[in-house]
């Protein structure tokens, strides 16, 4: 179907958003009067410009306070009308958007509105124009759409339709279903949006905190299926009021609203999108870092062994049971030093899921490489790290082990491996890029959203999201801080599984490993929480151990001093324990503040 954003979804000028929209592939606009208003271009030129980018100028908005009004305030407003569609026959589109009135003179009058909408249809249509009137959630009289779909049947004139606004119907409540009642050809445009479930003030609600498809709680799927029944054949379109939108660059944004919608199109049958294929665990994490020497030795200290060596790249392979790290010194920003990079997932058919990637435009990435290689196909997520989709020991798919050579230098065999592997990841996000990111992984990668947590940091809030597959081979936490300045969203971790945490933890000790030290007052008012075993408590008072329990089960779980923006954890999952150890984060947080952790080398 014909794509469409509305420009106040993005940021910049009116240029800047129309080039970002169609290098995302949009297939049209529509044009807010705003960035009309303040763009130095005349009409003719803003239109030859869409032209050029391929871009038709689907809808022009919006047009207030039109209907119901006294006759002298409803002249004024025709003659407002007769001169925006002068301006939109230079601009080249045909369709206009009206929304319901708010004006504190409109009267409650049906018959008037119909009345006078049919008279503006009526000058609309000389102009070769169609009027697409909306009920805005919070209009005055009419504020649901089957009350302006009732408005537009009174009136009945050809050049008067009605507009459909997902985030008007779905906030209010109201039941989509009756919009299979509308006649097609008279659903003029459709305006989606989707938004988190607040309770809050509609205005402000649909002002600020709009979000694309698949980002928020509405059911796009379902109420875009009644549109189609209903026979709608028009542009499927954006508009999406955000704040952090609005600060972000137009080009990202762009992008990620086209994903946006070809999910939603794969949803409701009307795009076929090459299948999911999701990642059945983490084959690698990889980490850049400019000095090998201080996470070798963090590694070691964990019982990892150094067992190969990239053939053609300064790459070393560290592993301890199914847990693998790269170690990776090339080039590294200074400042951040030591970072997460890449993720290898692992992958029943790398290559579909490389094409599935691809299709939803995660960049792809350029890899050179020798002609014995393994084939690695890799695609950026919103943060820029890389994902890797790999096989490991497939009897028939390549191995990426295969580009390493082993070392005669791996150390001392590790002790009991059992257990040992990646258990989760934790990887922060540019601050205006936390919904994407979600969105991102669970339409490319097919990792399920968990409910968002706000974790109180010493310095604001985190906001967190997990994201994983139904069996828990793969989990990765998404994390940003409250505002873009905030120093503690630089933190990434990796969380290593291993069957007996206490164990682990004497053994990283007598290595000689520093742990992050965890405040006497933490196990006080744990023991008022749960009861324990004697001599429990004081163990993982010695070791740093934290605990946390839910309906499934218990975690145990202990954290590493930081190496550049990277720190370990050690965990130990047992029953059926679902969560990350969330009550445990505001301590966690507040020890590495105390131990300048986020800003180590």
């Amino acid at each position: 179907m014909h794509t469409s954003i509305a420009t106040v979804s993005l940021s910049g000028s009116l240029t800047e958003k129309l080039t970002a929209a169609s290098r995302a592939g949009f297939d049209g606009v529509e044009i807010f009067e705003n960035d009309l208003l303040s763009s130095p271009l005349p009409p003719e030129e803003i239109r030859a410009r869409c032209a050029d980018l391929g871009l038709t100028i689907d809808l022009y908005q919006p047009m207030r306070d039109v209907e119901a009004l006294p006759e002298e305030d409803f002249a004024r407003a025709l003659r407002r009308a007769r001169h925006k569609f002068e301006l939109m026959r230079r601009l080249g589109t045909d369709t206009v958007l009206v929304c319901s009135s708010v004006s504190p003179h409109a009267l409650d009058d049906d018959a008037l509105a119909a009345e006078q909408l049919g008279r503006l249809a009526g000058l609309a249509q000389d102009h070769g124009i169609r009027v697409a009137y909306e009920a805005l959630a919070w209009g005055r009289h009419v504020s649901t759409y089957d009350h302006a779909w009732r408005v537009v049947e009174a009136a009945d004139h050809p050049a008067l339709g009605i507009c459909l606004d997902s985030f008007h119907i779905l906030s209010r409540g109201s039941d989509p279903k009756g919009i299979e009642d509308i006649p097609g050809e008279k659903i003029f445009f459709l305006q989606l949006a989707d938004a988190p479930l607040l309770a809050m003030d509609v205005l402000q609600w649909s002002r600020h905190y709009r979000c694309f498809p698949g980002q928020g709680g509405f059911d796009l799927a379902g109420l875009l299926r009644h549109v189609l029944r209903a026979g709608y054949t028009g542009p499927l379109s954006l508009e999406v009021f955000n704040d952090v939108f609005r600060q972000s660059d137009a080009g990202p944004t762009a992008v990620d609203a086209r994903r946006s919608l070809l999910v939603l199109q794969e949803q409701v049958g009307t795009v076929a999108l090459p299948a999911l294929t999701a990642p059945t665990g983490v084959a690698f994490a990889e980490l850049v870092t400019p000095d090998a020497a201080p996470v070798s030795a963090v590694l070691d200290a964990l019982g990892f062994a150094r067992t190969a060596r990239h053939r053609g790249k300064p790459v070393d392979l560290w592993q301890r049971g199914d847990a693998r790290i790269l170690v990776n010194t090339g080039p590294a920003e200074r400042r951040e030093g030591t970072r997460l990079a890449a993720v290898g997932l692992e992958s029943p058919d790398p290559a579909a899921a490389a094409r599935r990637a691809e299709t939803l435009l995660a960049p792809v990435l350029p890899r050179r490489r020798t002609p014995e290689d393994a084939p690695l196909e890799a695609v950026a997520a919103p943060d820029g790290t890389e994902l890797f989709f790999c096989a490991t020991g497939h009897p028939r798919l390549p191995d990426w082990r295969a580009d390493f050579e082993d070392v005669d230098d791996a150390g001392s065999a590790p002790g009991d491996d059992a257990g040992w592997r990646v258990d989760h990841l934790s990887l922060t996000q540019p601050w205006h890029q936390f919904d994407e990111a979600a969105l991102f992984h669970r339409a490319v990668l097919g990792l399920r959203p968990q409910e968002s947590v706000d974790v109180a940091d010493p310095y604001g809030l985190l906001r967190s999201r997990a994201v994983t597959t139904d069996d828990g081979a793969v989990r990765i936490v998404l994390t940003v801080g409250a505002a873009p300045v905030d120093d503690t969203a630089h933190a990434q971790h990796i969380a290593l599984a291993t069957d007996d945490v206490v164990a682990a933890a004497r053994a990283h000790r007598a290595a000689g490993g520093e742990r992050l030290p965890i405040p006497d007052n933490y196990y006080d008012d744990l023991a008022a929480r749960f009861e324990f075993a004697d001599g429990e408590l004081d163990t993982y008072r010695e070791l740093g151990i934290l605990y946390d329990r839910d309906d499934h089960g218990t975690f145990r779980h202990c954290y590493t001093r930081t190496v550049g923006r990277v720190f370990f954890e050690l965990v130990q999952r047992d029953g059926a324990y679902r969560g990350y150890g969330a009550p445990n984060a505001p301590v966690r947080l507040a020890a590495q503040h105390a131990a300048r952790g986020f800003t180590g080398s």
